[in-house]
C-alpha cells in the first residue's frame, strides 16, 4: 500500500474538532477575564466558573456522539453546526451559573465571551473542514465503499461520490447478479463474491441500491453486520423527484416526504418571526425620516396617493394588500401589467425610487403586520398567480412560506420583468430551493447580498 492509498481515519476528526473547541472555550474565557477590567473574582468563584465553562460543553459532546458522521462537507452545514455548539454552550452555561448563584461576574462578561466564541469556533471549523477536504483530495482519509446494484440509482450515486474527491469516498467495486447492459462504471461481480471482497479489501461502507431483492438485501445486511461494516440503503427514486427528502414514520412504516420545509418547525418559525419583528420595529422607528421627504416628492411629481396598495398572493395562496411608494401615474393597468424599462407610466421620481429599491421600503409595514417576512419569495400580483399556476411547474409551492421584501431569486439576478417564461421558471426554481433549504444564516446571507446589490446597482431594477 503506497502513502496515498490509506483508508479513512475519520474517527480522529471528531476528536480533533472537540479538542479544538475545548481549547477555544477555555482560552477565550481566560481572555475575557483579562479584557473586562475591574473584575476580581475570588479564587473559589474562579474555580467554579472554569468548571462550569467545561461542564457546559458536555451537552455538545453528547449531541456530537449521536450525530451522523457526514463525509460530504458543506459550508452551510459547518455554520449550522457551529451555531448549535455555541447556542447549546451558552444555554447551559447561563443555566448553571444561575442555578449555582454565581453572581460575581458582570453581564458584559457573557456578551464579550460569546461574542468572541462564535466567530472563533466558526473560523476554526471552517479552516479545519477545508484542510480535511484538501487532505482527502490528495488521497488520504477516504472511505472504502462498494455499491450493490448497477441501475440508474447506483450510477447517480457513483457520479455524486466521484464529483468531489473532498467527500472522501473510494468506490472499489460493484456487485449485481443481473448487471445493466449499459453499465460502464467498472467491473461488476456477483453478490456471492461480496463477503470475500469486503474482507480482502477492508471495506468500511456498503451502499445497497437494488429494489425488490429481499433475499439479496438480507444477505448483504448480514455480511455488513458480521464484518462491522456500515450499511446504507439507497431507495430507487427517479430523477423527477431528485430533491431533498424528509423521513417520517407511520407506525413502523417509513415514509419519505418529497417537500422539505424547515419553516414547518414551530421553533424555526418563531426565530424567523422574532427577527422580522425586531428588524421591522427598529426600521419603522426611523421610517419617518424617509417617509416625509419621499411623500412630499411623490405628491409634487404627479397627482395621486403616496402609497401604491396592491392585492398580491401571500402565504398559502391568501391575498393581502402590499404597500409600495407610488412610482407611476395613476393608471388602470397596474394590476395586470408589469413595469418595463422605459415604461411611460413611470414618473421621473418613480424611476429613481425603483432603481434604488426605495419604493419597496413601505413593505416593512407588511412585515411588522405579519403579511410578509424580510426574506422570502417575492409576492406577485393576483393576475400573475392565476396565469403562471397553469404554466410553471411547482409555481404554488413558493407560497408555502410568507413572501419577502427580498429573496434568493432576487439576489441571484431573477428580479424585475418576467417577459419570457424561462425567467419565471428560474425564479420559481430559486424560490422553491430557498423554501427547502431555509436556515437563519441563509436569510442573513440574502440580506447582506441585497444591500450589496442595491449599493452597486442592479440592471433589472426598473
Amino acid at each position: 500500500m503506497n502513502t496515498t492509498d490509506r483508508p479513512g481515519r475519520g474517527h480522529y476528526l471528531r476528536a480533533i474538532f472537540i479538542a479544538g473547541d475545548l481549547c477555544i472555550v477555555n482560552l477565550l474565557f481566560g481572555l475575557t477575564l483579562l479584557i473586562i477590567t475591574g473584575l476580581e473574582p475570588s479564587t473559589r468563584v474562579l474555580r467554579e466558573l472554569w468548571l462550569v465553562v467545561n461542564v457546559s460543553y458536555l451537552p455538545v459532546l453528547i449531541w456530537w456522539r449521536h450525530s451522523h458522521d457526514q463525509r460530504a462537507i458543506l459550508m452551510e452545514h459547518v455554520a449550522r453546526t457551529v451555531f448549535l455548539i455555541v447556542a447549546t454552550h451558552a444555554l447551559f452555561f447561563l443555566s448553571l451559573i444561575t442555578f449555582l448563584h454565581i453572581t460575581e461576574m458582570a453581564t458584559r462578561v457573557y456578551l464579550t465571551y460569546y461574542g468572541m466564541m462564535l466567530p472563533a469556533i466558526l473560523i476554526f471549523h471552517t479552516a479545519l473542514s477545508l484542510i480535511v477536504k484538501k487532505y482527502r483530495r490528495k488521497g488520504y482519509n477516504f472511505a472504502r465503499v462498494v455499491i450493490v446494484g448497477t441501475g440508474p440509482t447506483a450510477q447517480r450515486l457513483f457520479d455524486n461520490m466521484e464529483q468531489d474527491a473532498g467527500f472522501g469516498y473510494r468506490v472499489l467495486g460493484f456487485f449485481d447478479d443481473n448487471p445493466q447492459e449499459n453499465f460502464f462504471k467498472g467491473e461488476v461481480r456477483p453478490v456471492a463474491d461480496l463477503e470475500e471482497f469486503v474482507t480482502r479489501h477492508h471495506i468500511r461502507q456498503i451502499f445497497f441500491t437494488l429494489s425488490g431483492h429481499s433475499a439479496s438485501l438480507q444477505r448483504v445486511i448480514k455480511i455488513a453486520d458480521d464484518h462491522v461494516v456500515d450499511f446504507y440503503y439507497v431507495p430507487q427514486i427517479p430523477r423527477t423527484l431528485s430533491r431533498r427528502f424528509e423521513l417520517h414514520n407511520i407506525g413502523p412504516t417509513p415514509v419519505l416526504s418529497i417537500r422539505r420545509n424547515p419553516l414547518k418547525s414551530m421553533a424555526n418559525r418563531a426565530v424567523k418571526r422574532a427577527f422580522d419583528i425586531l428588524v421591522s420595529s427598529v426600521f419603522l422607528c426611523f421610517y419617518p425620516l424617509i417617509y416625509i421627504p419621499v411623500a412630499i416628492a411623490i405628491k409634487l411629481s404627479s397627482p395621486g396617493p403616496v402609497y401604491f396598495k396592491q392585492e398580491r398572493t401571500g402565504y398559502l395562496g391568501q391575498s393581502f394588500k402590499c404597500y409600495k411608494f407610488r412610482t407611476m401615474k395613476v393608471n388602470a393597468g397596474s394590476d395586470r401589467q408589469q413595469a418595463t424599462r422605459d415604461d411611460p407610466r413611470k414618473t421621473r421620481l418613480g424611476d429613481f425610487l425603483r432603481r434604488t429599491s426605495l419604493d419597496e421600503l413601505p413593505q416593512f409595514i407588511n412585515v411588522w403586520k405579519g403579511d410578509m417576512s424580510i426574506v422570502g419569495p417575492r409576492p406577485h400580483m393576483l393576475k400573475h398567480t392565476e396565469d403562471y399556476t397553469q404554466l410553471v411547474d411547482r409555481y404554488m409551492v413558493r407560497h408555502a412560506v410568507k413572501p419577502g421584501i427580498t429573496g434568493w431569486a432576487q439576489v441571484n439576478g431573477y428580479r424585475g420583468l418576467t417577459d419570457e417564461l424561462w425567467k419565471m421558471e428560474r425564479r420559481v426554481e430559486h424560490d422553491v430551493w430557498y423554501i427547502e433549504n431555509w436556515t437563519f444564516l441563509l436569510d442573513i446571507k440574502i440580506m447582506v447580498r441585497t444591500v450589496i446589490n442595491a449599493v452597486q446597482g442592479e440592471k433589472n431594477a426598473f
